[in-house]
C-alpha cells in the first residue's frame, strides 16, 4: 500500500490544504525556503512511490494502479509547489531589495 494515498479524496484534500497554508506562511514570512521543504517531502514521496513500485510482490498486482495514480498526483503537486517556491522566492528578493546573478525568470513573471 502506498505510504500516503491520493487516490482517497480526504488525502488530496488535506494535502491540498497543507500546500495552501504552506504558500501562505512563506508568502506571508517571505522565506521560499518554506515551500522548499514542502518541495523536497513531495520528491521524498515519489522517490518512496518508486520503491514501492519496483517491490511488489508478483502476486499482488492490484496495488501497482494504486501506486501509479497516487504517484501522478503527488507530480502535480511537486510542479505546482516549484512554481510557488519561483514565485516566493521573487517576493523575497524584492522585499530585501536583493540583486539577482540571473533574471532567467522574469519573462515567466510578466507573463502571469
Amino acid at each position: 500500500m502506498p505510504i500516503v494515498d491520493f487516490t482517497d479524496p480526504v488525502m488530496v484534500v488535506l494535502a491540498l490544504m497543507l500546500f495552501v497554508a504552506v504558500v501562505f506562511l512563506g508568502k506571508h514570512l517571505k522565506k521560499s525556503i518554506i515551500p522548499g521543504i514542502l518541495l523536497a517531502v513531495f520528491l521524498a514521496i515519489i522517490i518512496i512511490y518508486c520503491i514501492q513500485y519496483l517491490t511488489v510482490p508478483i502476486g499482488e498486482t492490484e496495488v501497482l494502479p494504486i501506486i501509479i495514480q497516487s504517484a501522478m498526483v503527488d507530480l502535480a503537486f511537486i510542479f505546482i509547489t516549484f512554481i510557488s517556491y519561483l514565485w516566493i522566492d521573487d517576493v523575497e528578493t524584492k522585499a530585501k531589495s536583493k540583486k539577482s546573478i540571473d533574471n532567467s525568470m522574469d519573462w515567466l513573471w510578466k507573463n502571469v
